[in-house]
This record gives structure tokens, C-alpha cells and sequence, in this order.
């Protein structure tokens, strides 16, 4: 393909020409020179027609960008094209004559095509499935019959952007447009959205997405911290299908609900839920316990919940939780310092549903509370306690005999864990396959050596700063060969 990049440009693609203008703007520029086969924006004919393609200067910002479209090499790696001029081009017009016209048929005969132009559409389109929204924009820019396939719907159940200096709101104002073109107004395909980490994103962003996608069920925002508590609600109420959202450090959100009118027409019978399985919340600082019962009460559908460093949340909070959320397999409260042992008597009340539970540096945890969690919670896979210095050996009996499918377990920086637990947990934890016992100051060889000889499928140990000798380190790694063993003893190797 890339011996032919003059050949694609050299008949279709030259019906492509870039414009300069805001994407505010409802004017647009023709270039003073047309191209052959191009009619002008004040000469269209009755047979031709125009069509706005975002340009991939606006998905993907650099220093300077050019009025040729990039060309595409075999390996999909674009390659230099010429230009005339450099501009800051933000919107693209693509003007072709009606499908199904004769102009086609005259080039063909006239024209080699390229080999990738030999694939049929369904081929070509898998192809483009394969590529970021940018690279997708770009595509679009070759030739009338990519344009066409590169804007299937099929090619826009998911939108990836990013870029911290990247217009987030215009390219999604952009991008929703054009997608909403064969459906004024609303846009049916588009079910997940990216964001990630583009900080540019505001309010403004989110309204159009909660406008013209009812359909969406994806949406994570993680790091953009102009985001607040409107745009959220406003997206949570015009899409009542989402199920995934990610709000990990967007500090001015504090709670979760639906719009005042949003609950004016809702039914008591319907009642204020939204349909949310996947919530995080990671690092929203401004969280505290009044936004996480309202959250509760909307979100009773909860099932996985992420609330890393939300420092101002009390034990309090976890009581609403486990009242109106029962369905919650996974939870993390790491970093929560103000949560204790009473809030895992909370979290023990979620009982059989309860898969995964994190609470590493939660100080104020203990044996206590792990007791209850291991009581009630019999189904437990994954324990996170690292931190946790009031946990001893005797939790770590109570974990054991009433947690038997535990997989993972991390007691790291707890220095009353010792020898005496680790045989706990070798003794009835035999499927366990990580764990970690980074500076466990009272744990040595002998621990080690019960959990290689029971634990068999044990695929990671981290021993990091721990007083172990290099002997029972080989014995590890004799009787559990899969086992990766992260150390600091400069003695085994």
C-alpha cells in the first residue's frame, strides 16, 4: 500500500479538501483553487453533495498541522505528504458526486487501483474496527468510498480520546454531529465513550453526550477534574441504560443523582434508580457520607464500587451502603482512613454477594472487623488488608477457616502477622495463588515453607523486605514452580 499512496490521492482522494474554521462557526471557506472533479462550496450542483468530516487535528492535536490528508502505509503508519500551506485545520469538507454516477466508472479505467482498494467492504471494514477514533477521522479523508465505510455505524459503538491539550468538547460536539446524521439529533450506535485523562473536558462535553446518546452504557472520564455534579446527573438521567462510569479524580463530584426534572417524571412505582453496575470513584476528595447515601439510594444495582482515598468517608456511610446496595461483589476502601472495624460489621452484611474486598491502610481495622467480614462472608476471593497493623494472627485464623476460596491475600506492612497465621492459611486456603507479605517483620522460613508445601498453585509470593533465607526461598520454588517470588535477599537468585 504504501508504494501506491500517490494512487489513492491520485483520482478519489483528491475529492477531499480541508477548511479552516471554528466548529462554532456555520460558515464555512472554500479554497481559492478547486481541485479537478471538485465542485466549490458556492457551485454545487444538484448532484453533488457535501459532507463535514472532523479532522484529525482536532482528535489528535500537534504543533502544526497541514491541509493534505496523511497518506497510509502498508503497515498503517502514516507516511509525509506534500503541502501547499499549513493551517490549524479543525473541519474537513469531502465533496463528491452522488454514488452511483458515471465519474467512478471513467476513473477506474483510467486509473490502477490500489491493492488494499481490491479488498471488499465487510474486509475493509474489519480492518478499520482495528483503529483508534483519530486514525479513523483520517481514514475517512481519503477517498469517498473510505468516507463511506470508515463512517459505519458499526465502526461507532466506541469513541477513545485523549490528549490533555486536546478541545475534548469540540471534538465530541464534532464527532456526535456527524454520527447523528442519519438520525437527526440523536445518535442510537454510540455506546461507550473514553475520555480518559483529557483534562480540557467540561461540562459542556457531557451535556452533548447526555443529549444525543441515549443509548450510551460506557462512559469514563477518569482525570478530568472540570467535571461536576450537573453534567453527571444530566448524563445519568438522559441515559438510562449506563452501566459502566468512571469518575476516578474528578474532585467536584460529590454525589450522584438524577435531575430534578428527571425525577418530577418518574412514577413512585418507577421509582429514582439508576441502572449502574460499575461505579468508581477513585480520588473524588470531595466525597462524604451525604453523597455516598445518596449515591446508595439511586444505585441500588450497584455491584462493583471503587472509593480508593476518599478520605472524608466515615463508617457511617458504609451502614447506607449495605442497606440499599446488597448486590456488591467488589469494594475497595483503601486509603479511607476514617473507616474502622464498625464499618466492616457495615460491609459484612452484604454477606454471599461480597467477592473482593480492599482495605488497605485503614488504620483503624482490626482483627475485629476482619472477623466479622470472614464470618458473614464465607465467599471472599480477594483480601486486600495491607497497612492494616492491628491485624494478628488470630484474624488471620478467622479468615482461614471460614474463607476456605480465598485466591489472594495481601498482609503487607502488618507486623503482629507471623508464622503462625501463614500455617493457618496453608492448612485451609490450599487454592490461594498470590500473596503478599511485603515487611512482615515476624514472618521466616517456616511460614514460607507451610504455604509452598500446601499451596500448590501459588503463583506469586512477594517476600520484599521480609527476614527470610535464601534456603526456604528455594524451597518455595521447589514445590511451587509456577511461582513468581519478588525478594530482597541479595542471597538467592
Amino acid at each position: 500500500m504504501g508504494a501506491n499512496n500517490g494512487k489513492l490521492y491520485g483520482s478519489e482522494g483528491k475529492g477531499s479538501s480541508s477548511i479552516s474554521s471554528d466548529i462554532s462557526s456555520s460558515t464555512d471557506h472554500t479554497p481559492t483553487k478547486a481541485l479537478k472533479n471538485v465542485a466549490t462550496i458556492e457551485g454545487l450542483e444538484s448532484s453533488t453533495r457535501t459532507l463535514s468530516t472532523p479532522s484529525p487535528g482536532l482528535i489528535l492535536p500537534s504543533k502544526s498541522s497541514s491541509l493534505s490528508s496523511p497518506a497510509l502505509s502498508s503497515n498503517g503508519h502514516e507516511t509525509n505528504s506534500s503541502s501547499s500551506s499549513s493551517a490549524h485545520a479543525e473541519t474537513v469538507a469531502v465533496i463528491h458526486p452522488q454514488p452511483g454516477g458515471h465519474t467512478r466508472s471513467r476513473q477506474s479505467k483510467t486509473h490502477h487501483h490500489a491493492p488494499i482498494d481490491l479488498l471488499p467492504d465487510h474486509s475493509l471494514i474489519q480492518i478499520l474496527s482495528h483503529l483508534p477514533t483519530n486514525q479513523l477521522c483520517r481514514c475517512a479523508r481519503v477517498c469517498r468510498r473510505w468516507y463511506n465505510l470508515a463512517w459505519d455505524p458499526r465502526l461507532w459503538i466506541t469513541i477513545r480520546l485523549t490528549g490533555e491539550l486536546l478541545q475534548t468538547d469540540r471534538a465530541i460536539k464534532v464527532l456526535t454531529h456527524r454520527l447523528c446524521q442519519d438520525t437527526p439529533n440523536v445518535c442510537l450506535t454510540l455506546e461507550k465513550v473514553v475520555v480518559n485523562g483529557c483534562k480540557r473536558l467540561t461540562d459542556r462535553g457531557l451535556h452533548v453526550l447526555a443529549q444525543c446518546c441515549p443509548e450510551l452504557r460506557h462512559l469514563e472520564v477518569a482525570g478530568c477534574y472540570n467535571v461536576s455534579n450537573d453534567a453527571v446527573f444530566e448524563v445519568v438521567s438522559r441515559c438510562p441504560n449506563l452501566e459502566h462510569l468512571n469518575l476516578s479524580g474528578c474532585s467536584k463530584v460529590t454525589c450522584i443523582s438524577l435531575t430534578q426534572e428527571a425525577s418530577l417524571q418518574l412514577s413512585p412505582l418507577h421509582g429514582q434508580q439508576i441502572s449502574i453496575h460499575h461505579l468508581d470513584m477513585t480520588d473524588c476528595f470531595s466525597l462524604e457520607d451525604e453523597g455516598l447515601r445518596t449515591i446508595a439510594s439511586h444505585c441500588p444495582r450497584l455491584t462493583h464500587l471503587y472509593l480508593r482515598r476518599c478520605s472524608r468517608l466515615t463508617d457511617e456511610a458504609l451502614r447506607h451502603l449495605a442497606l440499599h446496595c446488597p448486590s456488591i461483589r467488589e469494594l475497595s476502601l483503601s486509603d479511607c482512613r476514617l473507616v474502622g472495624d464498625f464499618g466492616l460489621r457495615e460491609v459484612a452484611r452484604l454477606e454471599g454477594c461480597l467477592r473482593y474486598l480492599s482495605v488497605a491502610h485503614c488504620t483503624r481495622i482490626t482483627d475485629v472487623g476482619i472477623r466479622y467480614v470472614a464470618r458473614y462472608c464465607p465467599r471472599l476471593r480477594y483480601l486486600n488488608a495491607r497497612g492494616c497493623e492491628g491485624l494478628t494472627d488470630h484474624g488471620l485464623g478467622h479468615l482461614s477457616r471460614s474463607c476456605p476460596k480465598l485466591k489472594s491475600l495481601d498482609v503487607g506492612k502488618c507486623p503482629l502477622v507471623s508464622d503462625s497465621g501463614l500455617e493457618q492459611l496453608a492448612m485451609y486456603c490450599q487454592g490461594l495463588r498470590r500473596v503478599s507479605l511485603r515487611a512482615c517483620e515476624s514472618v521466616t522460613g517456616r511460614g514460607l515453607k507451610a504455604l509452598a508445601a500446601n499451596c500448590c498453585e501459588l503463583q506469586l509470593l512477594n517476600v520484599q523486605d521480609c527476614e527470610v533465607s535464601p534456603e526456604a526461598l528455594r524451597f518455595v520454588r521447589r514445590h511451587c514452580r509456577r511461582c513468581v517470588i519478588e525478594h530482597t535477599n541479595p542471597g538467592f537468585y
